[in-house]
């Protein structure tokens, strides 16, 4: 891969990247404070302000490495995990659920708008391809975040999700995985598990969904 090509893929997701991790973590320190836990707020991390969030090593390092040695076939990377207290919350159990739920929820939401700004520019009779990739890929990157953050494992979370769904004696055994969590997901993306069984599946209901929401729209704009 030429150095061209790399720097127009860095500039085609740059920018859908940079919200996609930047509005999941404040949405998490956001949800968290409604319900009661101020952490993040009090740490200077409820902002969306990009620098909060960017992990130098899993934000920058990881995925521009993972994307030389495996020619842009693999890419993984995180953000800085906003902190949450989750003893705070008003009703830790339940609560935990919406406020693992909030990140992801806002990357569909999030790949919904680059959806409906694909069709706005094309209505609007911008041909600009640039313009028209970015939109495709800030779609992928949201639903690969929402996809992936959803897994059933801590750390990740929809792990935290399942912790807040299970009764307690299975939810405190699955809370315990949380310090080997990291390893166990990436052993299990590395072997192609997460990718064939979870991510694949998940993602192309959500591509089913976000093109269905997305009708209204692409009627009343025309052909």
């Amino acid at each position: 891969m030429d150095f061209a090509q790399l720097m127009q893929t860095v500039a085609l997701y740059a920018l859908p990247v940079l919200f996609a991790i930047t509005v999941h973590e404040a949405a998490h320190g956001y949800a968290a404070r409604y319900f009661g836990d101020p952490t993040a707020w009090q740490m200077g991390r409820l902002t969306l302000n990009p620098l909060h969030h960017i992990d130098p090593i899993g934000t920058v390092l990881m995925p521009v490495l993972l994307y030389f040695a495996t020619s842009g076939s693999f890419l993984f990377g995180y953000a800085k995990p906003v902190p949450v207290d989750f003893g705070r919350l008003r009703k830790p159990k339940q609560h935990m659920i919406w406020v693992a739920l909030a990140g992801p929820g806002v990357n569909f939401l999030q790949a919904l708008a680059w959806g409906a700004a694909f069709y706005l520019l094309g209505s609007a009779g911008v041909s600009e391809k640039f313009f028209l990739e970015m939109c495709k890929a800030g779609v992928l990157v949201n639903l690969v975040m929402f996809a992936f953050n959803l897994f059933p494992l801590p750390p990740l979370d929809g792990g935290r999700i399942l912790v807040g769904l299970l009764p307690w004696r299975q939810a405190v055994l699955l809370s315990r995985i949380e310090p080997w969590g990291f390893f166990i997901v990436m052993a299990l993306v590395l072997t192609g598990v997460v990718s064939q069984l979870w991510m694949r599946p998940l993602m192309d209901l959500s591509y089913q969904a976000i093109a269905t929401l997305l009708k209204p729209l692409a009627w009343l704009l025309g052909p």
